[in-house]
C-alpha cells in the first residue's frame, strides 16, 4: 500500500473540527481503503468512539418501511458496538424494537451519544445503496436537524459524520424527484467540501513500490516505475495496483527473475487493455448509459475539442463523478491514458460492428522479417481504403470520424501485440495524436486536418521537435485534406528536416 499518512492527517483535521462531509469518488478509487485507515487511526485515539458501518448490507426492500430500515440500521450499529466491546452502549439498543419512526430514532441516538464519554464519529460507507430512496434522505434530514440543534446548544449530535459513495446527495435527490432536478437545497447542505485528493501521487506510488521491494526482495528502479505508473494511470488507485499486480503475478512467472524491466510495464499495459475487469466494465457502462457523456467524450478524444471544466454543467459533473474526466489546466480531459485507450478501442470496435466500415486488409502482412511493423505500408493501405469507401462522404462526417476510422483500421494490425496512445506534451501542449508501441518499438503518428500551408509547416516543425526529444528519427504525418479540389488525396511524400524523416500521407 502507498503511504496515506498525509491524506489521513488532512481528514483527521476535518474530524477534529467536527465537520460533516461526504467522500464522493468513483468506483475503486480508494474510498473504502481510506475509511478503513481512518477508522484504525481514530480507534487508537482515546477521544473518539467510531461507529463505522456500511449500507451495502441493506437491501432495497428494507427501505420500504421506516421500522424495517431503523431495525436494520440498529442491528448494524449493535454489531459495531459488540465488536468494540462497548457493553453499556450495546445494552441501550436491546429495546430497539420499540423504535418505529425517525423521530424516535432521533431521540434514541441522542441518548446513545450523551451516554458516551467520547466524541462519537459516524462513518457510513456505500451510501449509493440508498439511491432513489426518499427514506434515506429523511434519515439525512434527521442527522442535519441534530447537527443544527447541537450548534444551538439544544441537544447532542454525532461529533462528525462521514458518508462515502460515488453519488453525492444532490444527485440522489435528482433521481428521486425528477421535477426538482434544478433545485440544490438538499438535506446535506451542512456538509463541508471534501478536498482531499485520493489519487496516488508519485511519492505515494513510490512508497508502495518500496514496501513491495522490501517484502519480495525484487529490484525495481522505483523513480522510473513510479513516474511511468503515474503516466499511464494519473494516480487512479485501482489502475496503479492493477498494473503492478499483472507484473507480479503474470509477467514474473519465472521466480528466479528478481528485477522489473521497462518492457514489463509495457507488457502489463498491453494485458490490461485486453483483459476485462469490473473497473473497465463500469467505465463502458457509464458511457453506454449516458449518451450525452458519450458524445462529450467522443468530441474530446476524436475531434480534439476542448471544454472548460465546469462542474455546474451536468455532463461534466457526471464525467467527474464517474472518474471518466479530470481537470487539467481548467479543461476537461479523459482521466488517464489507460481509460483513453480503452475508450478508443471501444469506440473503434463499435464502428466496426456497426457495418459502417468493411476492412479487407487484415490478411495482409505488415510485419517485416525482423519483427518490426511496416507503418508506411499500413498508411498507404488506409489511403486506398478511404478512397474506395469514403470518397463520397461529406466533410462533416470525415472531420468527425477520420481519427476513429484510422484507429479502427489499425487495431486489427497491432491487436494482441501492440497498443496505441494519444500523446499530450504537458509542457507546451503540443499534441501528437497516436504513439503506437509494437514489440517495444515506438511509431509516432500525427493526425491533422488540413487547415492551410502555415498550419501544415508548423505541424511538421512540432513533429520534428517531438521526434528529437523522443530520440526517434522517423515519424508519420496523416493529413485529412477535406478540400474536394485539392487533388492531393492518396498522395504521399517523405520530408527530411532537422535530422529526422517524416512520411506524410494525404487522405
Amino acid at each position: 500500500m502507498g503511504d496515506m499518512s498525509k491524506k489521513l492527517d488532512k481528514i483527521m483535521a476535518m474530524v477534529a473540527n467536527g465537520d460533516y462531509f461526504t467522500i464522493n469518488r468513483p468506483r475503486q478509487y480508494g474510498k473504502t481503503t481510506i475509511i478503513y485507515l481512518l477508522e484504525q487511526k481514530l480507534l487508537k485515539n482515546k477521544h473518539y468512539l467510531v461507529l463505522s458501518i456500511s449500507f451495502e448490507e441493506i437491501d432495497a426492500v428494507t427501505y420500504k418501511k421506516q421500522e424495517w430500515f431503523i431495525s436494520t440500521f440498529l442491528d448494524i450499529l449493535s454489531e459495531q458496538l459488540e465488536f468494540l466491546q462497548e457493553k453499556e452502549l450495546l445494552a441501550l439498543i436491546q429495546d430497539k424494537k420499540t423504535i418505529a419512526n425517525l423521530k424516535q430514532l432521533n431521540t434514541f441516538l441522542t441518548r446513545i451519544i450523551a451516554s458516551s464519554d467520547r466524541k462519537v464519529v459516524l462513518i457510513i460507507d456505500e451510501v449509493d445503496k440508498a439511491s432513489n430512496n426518499q427514506l434515506f434522505l429523511d434519515f439525512l434530514g434527521m442527522l442535519r436537524a441534530k447537527y443544527l440543534r447541537r450548534n444551538q446548544g439544544k441537544g447532542s449530535a454525532f461529533h462528525s459524520v462521514i458518508l462515502a459513495g460515488v453519488h453525492d446527495v444532490k444527485t440522489l435527490k435528482a433521481k428521486i424527484r425528477p421535477e426538482e432536478k434544478k433545485m440544490y437545497n438538499s438535506p446535506w447542505n451542512i456538509a463541508v467540501d471534501f478536498k482531499v485528493d485520493l489519487a496516488l501521487s508519485l511519492e505515494e506510488i513510490s512508497s508502495m513500490l518500496e514496501e513491495y521491494v522490501n517484502e519480495r526482495q525484487v529490484k525495481i528502479e522505483i523513480p522510473f516505475f513510479a513516474e511511468k505508473l503515474f503516466y499511464f494511470t494519473s494516480g487512479y488507485p485501482f489502475l496503479v495496483s492493477y498494473l503492478c499486480k499483472i507484473i507480479d503475478e503474470e509477467l514474473l512467472l519465472d521466480k528466479s527473475k528478481k528485477k522489473w524491466e521497462p518492457h514489463d510495464l509495457v507488457g502489463a499495459v498491453q494485458i490490461a487493455l485486453t483483459e476485462n475487469n469490473t473497473n473497465f466494465k463500469s467505465l463502458i457502462k457509464n458511457l453506454e448509459n449516458n449518451p450525452e457523456l458519450y458524445e462529450l467524450v467522443f468530441k474530446i478524444i476524436m475531434n480534439e475539442r476542448e471544454f472548460s471544466y465546469n462542474l455546474d454543467n451536468p455532463v461534466i459533473h457526471l464525467g467527474d463523478m464517474y472518474g471518466v474526466l479530470r481537470r487539467h489546466r481548467g479543461r476537461a480531459k479523459i482521466h488517464n491514458r489507460l481509460y483513453e485507450q480503452r475508450i478508443y478501442n471501444y469506440m473503434a470496435s463499435k464502428m466496426e460492428t456497426s457495418g459502417e466500415i468493411r476492412f479487407d486488409h487484415v490478411s495482409i502482412s505488415y510485419i517485416e522479417e525482423d519483427g518490426t511493423l511496416n507503418i508506411e505500408k499500413a498508411i498507404r493501405k488506409f489511403q486506398e481504403f478511404m478512397k474506395e469507401q469514403y470518397s463520397a462522404k461529406d466533410k462533416d462526417f470525415l472531420e468527425r470520424n477520420g481519427r476513429l476510422l484510422f484507429l479502427a483500421f489499425i487495431r486489427p494490425i497491432i491487436n494482441g501485440i501492440g497498443f496505441d496512445f494519444k500523446e499530450v506534451q504537458i509542457s507546451e501542449e503540443k499534441r501528437l495524436d497516436i504513439v503506437i508501441t509494437y514489440e517495444n518499438k515506438k511509431y509516432i503518428i500525427e493526425l491533422k486536418i488540413w487547415r492551410g500551408e502555415t498550419y501544415h509547416q508548423t505541424g511538421i516543425a512540432q513533429l520534428c521537435d517531438y521526434l528529437e526529444r523522443q530520440n526517434e528519427r522517423i515519424g508519420y504525418l496523416l493529413i485529412f485534406d477535406l478540400r474536394k479540389e485539392s487533388g492531393r488525396a492518396g498522395k504521399w511524400e517523405k520530408i527530411e528536416r532537422q535530422g529526422t524523416e517524416i512520411f506524410a500521407a494525404w487522405i
